[in-house]
């Protein structure tokens, strides 16, 4: 019986029990579990643990949507409910309540954002989704917005079978009808035409290719014993104190590696007016600039594939929202940052 024991001690202990069950029907292997409510003379008393004509302990849609995201699939959910609660679940329900994500991801796709934002992140996660029986690999794009007062917020994901600028103007322009009037530094990789789709639905914005890229695009095709030393002797390019220090520390990286490895500096010097707008900033700054979305590919990289568009779609979603609860506090040095930024990009920031 639930809820009639004289024992405080025992009630307190079968509360404790039931609130970690997290399944659909209050159910067992053999079938319904069967509750008794207490009466009481003026028939005033309510069950609190589990409600009259409850057949969902609360929480149950949380614990399935928060496995979920964790990358467990519909069926590693149902095993670890039964492994863990004895318990049976049927795969229409658990795919029933992860199905609800894709409405709350519907009405985020399509909110309207903040007229100005001082950074944007735009980048693409490689994903393989199966289609037709077999796996295929597609680009997981996404646009991460630091605003004004420092916050960090997901503006936008799409889905596409290959990452190209072509897509990329669509996105930009997409992130324009929703709002966005003004976006001083937009952070890329190295996608050729990446920076002209940008710069021409926002003219004004500064293109900075991600460091971060550049340094994994230049040391892809070092050998194994050489990869430390040369992203070592790469650091005081990417850290001089402003532009012409950066391209003699160039040179003397091409007088070490040049020979051995010329395509990094013909990679560095191609794309040198994409790399080198940081160097005008303080390193408060520069430090924002270099943040990565590792938080959200750490949790989407170890899903292995998935069964469709809509699953990744969830999956992702579900992983921006945990990003962004760890997203509360503005980037360290914010306070300096913004006014650096109000200085240089002087009448474009609404403060």
């Amino acid at each position: 019986m639930i809820g009639g024991s004289p024992a405080r001690s025992s009630l307190e202990r079968l509360r404790t029990e039931l609130e970690v069950v997290h399944f659909d029907d209050v159910q067992r292997r053999g079938g319904g579990l069967e509750i008794e409510v207490p009466r009481d003379r003026d028939a005033t008393f309510e069950p609190v643990i589990v409600k009259k004509h409850q057949g969902r302990l609360d929480g149950f849609n949380d614990t399935v949507i928060s496995l979920y995201a964790r990358g467990m699939s519909t069926r590693d959910i149902r095993g670890h409910l039964e492994e863990l609660y004895g318990v049976e679940v049927s795969p229409e329900l658990i795919s029933k309540v992860t199905d609800a994500v894709l409405q709350d991801v519907g009405a985020w796709r399509t909110r309207s954002l903040a007229a100005v934002w001082p950074i944007v992140y735009l980048d693409a996660m490689v994903i393989r989704v199966r289609k037709s029986g077999s796996v295929r690999r597609k680009s997981a794009y996404l646009a991460i917005g630091v605003g004004v007062e420092g916050q960090k917020e997901v503006l936008g994901l799409w889905l596409e079978e290959t990452e190209g600028a072509k897509f990329w103007l669509s996105v930009i322009t997409e992130l324009k009808n929703r709002g966005v009037e003004n976006i001083l530094i937009a952070c890329v990789d190295g996608l050729k035409g990446f920076p002209q789709a940008i710069e021409a639905v926002f003219p004004k914005a500064t293109v900075q290719t991600r460091i971060v890229h550049m340094i994994r695009n230049s040391t892809r095709y070092v050998s194994w014993k050489d990869r430390k030393q040369v992203a070592r002797d790469l650091k005081p390019v990417y850290t001089a104190v402003d532009r012409e220090e950066a391209e003699a520390a160039l040179t003397v990286f091409e007088e070490a590696w040049g020979r051995q490895y010329p395509m990094i500096t013909q990679s560095w010097r191609s794309n040198w007016e994409r790399v080198v707008p940081s160097l005008d900033f303080p390193p408060d700054l520069r430090r924002i600039l270099y943040t990565t979305n590792a938080r959200v590919r750490k949790l989407v990289n170890g899903k292995g594939h998935f069964s469709t568009d809509d699953a990744a779609f969830k999956v992702i979603y579900l992983a921006v929202v945990a990003a962004e609860k760890r997203w509360t506090r503005r980037p360290k040095g914010w306070a300096q940052a913004v006014n650096q930024l109000a200085l240089h990009f002087e009448g474009r920031l609404p403060i």
